[in-house]
């Protein structure tokens, strides 16, 4: 089978591209990054540096046109976490206008307009998607599903914790792959018993096993206007209906909690760390140190509003420092820096207590060691860059699972 041609959004700094290419399935045919809120857009620099400036666009993906897009087999991006709900619809058109500014339409009208629509997409989020907004628990998540059965896709998602499969970072993230219509995994899927993909026969379960949980499979269906959908999905503020793996087809929801079943090698903090020549701004000071064990530690505190409302504070220890013998805590994009802070990592070495390396963060994110170094670039910026990153063995991995899948079912299916 040919190498698939991919669509990468939000690209960040390539760890979609990384986790695929690696796989040899795959190319990038054409990419964008864009950051809206800064003047200078260091990600974009570090992926042209990476892989090239040719196909890659570094503008407001919400003013590129469709034609400007060549055609791909394959969309790929980890977009924004935002308020998906649906503001209107038009008479005469194809369907809706979601919020500017909220990027899931950028990627809903390119599949849209495209007139030979990608057979498969592959979006990464925060888990928090599933559940989101707090007044309407999974609404956000059901529009999507509604707006990608409606586009002809059938959907299947996950929430991955990399850890958990023996990687060096506890990061915990939905995962979903999408294929379209006429596509031997659609057809599949369509045919399969919803729980035998989920547990068995699915793309994410030939690379990140699960065992199901006592609970019996939720079911229903998603209302088939969108506009209903949004406003009417949960009003009962329950939980949410969406667990961590499930199936969408034809806007009929199946979906389970699983739990990994992993018992390979695993990566821990200390496997990454670097032995020599750290940078002396790294180590905490003795004079900080109050401060970060204040930050770290439990507190119950009365504290006040600008406003000077008083109330009562409190929150639970974290470890100090970071446990070497187990995964890292996940990576924030305020990872960065001196200053004291919370959740920042410490590590205990035999020099003393240090933060952790741009290289070490990159490790933790199973990126190529200096893949953010660039000249221009502070090691501020390279934290920020791996705390808005994803895990590239994730990646890799469905890649290897999905590139295996197509190339069995697509001959099952014309022969």
């Amino acid at each position: 089978m040919q190498q698939l041609k991919v669509c990468e959004l939000f690209a960040g700094v390539g760890g979609f591209r990384l986790g695929l290419e690696n796989t040899g399935g795959y190319k990038v045919v054409w990419s964008n990054q864009w950051e809206p809120s800064t003047k200078m857009q260091h990600a974009s620099l570090v992926y042209e540096a990476r892989f090239g400036s040719e196909n890659h666009s570094n503008a407001n993906i919400e003013t590129v046109a469709t034609s400007d897009i060549p055609d791909f087999d394959m969309l790929v991006g980890g977009f924004p976490c935002q308020d998906y709900s649906v503001a209107t619809t038009l008479k005469n058109s194809k369907g809706l206008i979601g919020k500017k500014g909220v990027l899931w339409w950028s990627i809903h009208r390119i599949l849209s307009d495209k007139k030979n629509k990608p057979k498969y997409l592959f979006l990464e989020n925060v888990d928090r998607l599933l559940k989101s907004p707090s007044n309407q628990r999974g609404r956000d998540f059901a529009v999507m599903l509604r707006s990608l059965s409606d586009l002809g896709y059938a959907v299947e998602w996950r929430v991955i914790n990399a850890a958990e499969y023996g990687m060096p970072q506890r990061r915990r993230r939905v995962f979903f792959l999408a294929y379209f219509k006429g596509t031997g995994i659609f057809k599949k899927l369509q045919k399969s018993h919803p729980t035998d993909w989920m547990l068995r026969d699915g793309t994410f379960c030939d690379s990140f096993p699960v065992a199901q949980t006592s609970q019996n499979p939720v079911e229903f269906d998603l209302e088939e206007d969108l506009v209903t959908l949004s406003n009417n999905f949960n009003v009962e503020k329950g939980l949410s209906p969406f667990l961590n793996t499930g199936i969408c087809v034809d806007g009929r929801v199946s979906t389970l909690k699983t739990m990994p079943s992993y018992d390979g090698k695993r990566i821990l903090l200390s496997d990454i760390l670097e032995k020599e020549s750290i940078p002396s701004d790294y180590f905490i000071d003795d004079a900080d140190l109050a401060k970060w064990e204040y930050l770290k530690g439990s507190k119950k505190e009365i504290r006040k509003t600008k406003a000077g409302f008083e109330y009562n504070y409190s929150e639970g220890s974290m470890v100090f420092p970071d446990a070497l013998n187990q995964p890292s805590r996940t990576i924030i994009t305020g990872e960065g820096g001196k200053s004291p802070s919370r959740f920042k990592h410490v590590v205990q070495t035999s020099k003393g207590l240090r933060r952790l390396l741009p290289i070490e963060l990159e490790r933790l994110n199973m990126f190529p060691d200096n893949h953010t170094k660039l000249e221009g670039i502070s090691d501020t910026k390279r934290a920020f860059f791996m705390g808005n990153a994803l895990v590239v063995g994730i990646v890799e991995k469905v890649g290897a699972s999905l590139f295996r899948k197509i190339s069995q079912l697509e001959k099952q299916f014309q022969s």
